[in-house]
């Protein structure tokens, strides 16, 4: 039997210290590892800190004695990694600063406060239930964090940016993503990286063997899943996606309007490098056209003359049919070659407070009506699939939706890729852009399916089914790259379970803690 050691044997002079500590000094030290464990998301991508960051609240967790104590470690944790993994919220008050700029500081600390609630639950959850010995502190701590993260991806619409899982996406653990998807993946870093060391400290030869094997064997079966090479299918389409480069403080600027959509035209227009022929399909980004794309026929005349034969998908707002009693969408529409509209697809996730107010339906009874209409977009059905004759079909997704693992493919045929518009401009140049792109990459991995992605300002690029970019085009560059479509991988075990597999680790979690907290009531009447 495998002797986990107790959880005071490990550090003993660490561990002092850290009992030492006042309330503040460990909300501060517990914000400090927060912001260690944001430097394995982009634009840094250096997961290893996890390794140093989660031993040590682990640690600190053990030593308190109340669950409102462990609370306000988890809290602090929180405020520490959202501050500091979410500071590209800022760039969207500053588009318009004279208007936004005000309320920066209240985004900067009242949402990740907010967020940090969350973690704060979880530690409060694991306190409660504390086991007597270090592999299974970890493992409940591990639990309860990634139970309150499940709930974070789904509370008041939602918003699971910045999961722990994602800080590994440079490294072969992406591959788990396959059959764990991004919440299994969030238990198994948790875990693993909490008690890893603190085995080690604790000098237990078979739990730190067990733990290190663990995250050896996830990193050697990623690295063996992913082929050498990108793999094609012999008809594989050729893929131009455009990117305009249009500041989003110029986007809706009618002076500088022409100037971006001559962009689009021009790069889809413009002859292939080296081969005969046309791109087999055109994207555009997310809200590419400044009109209503079914009301002014000219326009897709001269989208269809540019793309010479090609479809194009582009992003445009979409207007309802005279008298209808809905509002306007967010869409991803198709325009044929001979200028007419294919199949489109509206938004059904839309961003709270961006394109529509929560609880509307209260405020306009209260008279509110301006607020409530703020945004003004109608969710769509949900999540579909497009097909264009001649073209394998994708499933299709617009901006923030990509953020959301179980809403890209809904039921029926499964589709041969994702197609995903977006308008990253309100995310800035820096960290936002490049986590959302790591975030396409690991719905690529957990469907088994290529993603295609336009960028209105970048990063534009095209995803194989392992994460792997094959070609992008870099932040604030207009241009288009021509890429091939990569081949779709098997059926992965995530894709097939879809919703399951996240209830199915809720039941699982729940039924964990269960356990626990029955033996921690024993143990007190005892």
């Amino acid at each position: 039997m495998i002797d986990f050691s107790p959880a005071g044997a490990p550090g003993q002079g660490v561990t002092r210290r850290l009992r030492q500590l006042s309330g503040w000094q460990r909300v501060l030290l517990s914000a400090l590892m927060g912001v260690v464990m944001t430097l394995g998301h982009a634009p840094t991508d250096l997961p290893w800190g996890f390794f140093l960051a989660l031993p040590v609240v682990l640690a600190m967790t053990a030593e308190v004695d109340r669950p409102r104590q462990a609370a306000w470690i988890g809290w602090g944790l929180g405020l520490g990694y959202f501050i500091s993994g979410l500071h590209w919220i800022g760039h969207a008050f500053l588009v318009d600063p004279d208007q936004h700029a005000w309320m920066l500081p209240f985004a900067l600390t009242l949402l990740p406060g907010f967020l940090a609630l969350f973690w704060a639950g979880a530690f409060w959850l694991a306190k409660r239930i504390w086991p007597q010995t270090l592999a299974l502190q970890a493992l409940v701590l591990a639990s309860s964090w990634t139970l309150v993260e499940i709930a974070r991806g789904h509370v008041l619409t939602g918003f699971p940016w910045a999961l722990p899982a994602y800080a590994w996406v440079e490294t072969p653990l992406l591959q788990s993503a396959s059959w764990a998807g991004p919440f299994g993946l969030t238990l198994i870093v948790l875990f693993l990286c909490s008690y890893l060391p603190m085995a080690l400290l604790a000098r237990s030869l078979a739990g730190t063997a067990l733990a290190a094997a663990g995250f050896a064997g996830l990193w050697i079966w990623g690295t063996a899943r992913v082929p050498e090479t990108v793999t094609y299918a012999p008809d594989a389409p050729l893929i131009r996606i455009v990117q305009p480069d249009a500041p989003q403080h110029l986007k809706w600027n009618r002076d500088y309007i022409p100037r971006f959509y001559r962009r689009l035209l021009e790069a889809s227009a413009a002859p292939l490098e080296g081969r005969e022929g046309t791109p087999d399909l055109i994207l555009w980004p997310e809200t590419a056209v400044a009109y209503l794309p079914e009301r002014f026929p000219e326009g897709r005349q001269q989208i269809a003359a540019a793309a010479r034969g090609a479809p194009v998908v582009t992003g445009a707002i979409t207007a309802p049919e005279a008298g209808a009693q809905i509002g306007y969408f967010n869409s991803l529409v198709t325009i044929l070659p001979d200028a007419s509209m294919g199949p489109s697809y509206n938004k059904h996730h839309l961003v709270p407070f961006g394109e529509y107010v929560p609880f509307a339906w209260i405020l306009k009874p209260l008279g509110l009506e301006q607020i409530a209409l703020f945004g003004g977009f109608d969710e769509g059905p949900g999540p579909a699939t497009i097909s264009l004759p001649g073209l394998p079909s994708f499933a299709a997704a617009i901006c923030y939706e990509m953020i959301f693992p179980h809403e890209i493919v809904g039921t029926g045929p499964r589709p041969d890729w994702i197609v995903t518009i977006t308008n990253d401009a309100w995310f800035g140049g820096f960290a936002g852009p490049q986590q959302h792109l790591d975030q396409a990459r690991f719905r690529a991995v957990e469907q088994g399916l290529p993603a295609a992605r336009a960028a209105n300002t970048g990063i534009s690029a095209m995803i194989d089914p392992y994460g792997r970019v094959t070609n992008s085009l870099p932040l604030h560059t207009h241009g288009a790259i021509d890429v091939l479509l990569p081949e779709k991988a098997p059926e992965t075990l995530f894709s097939q379970m879809r919703w399951t597999s996240t209830i199915g680790l809720i039941a699982l979690i729940l039924a964990f803690l269960t356990v626990f907290a029955r033996q921690s009531r024993q143990i007190d009447k005892s």
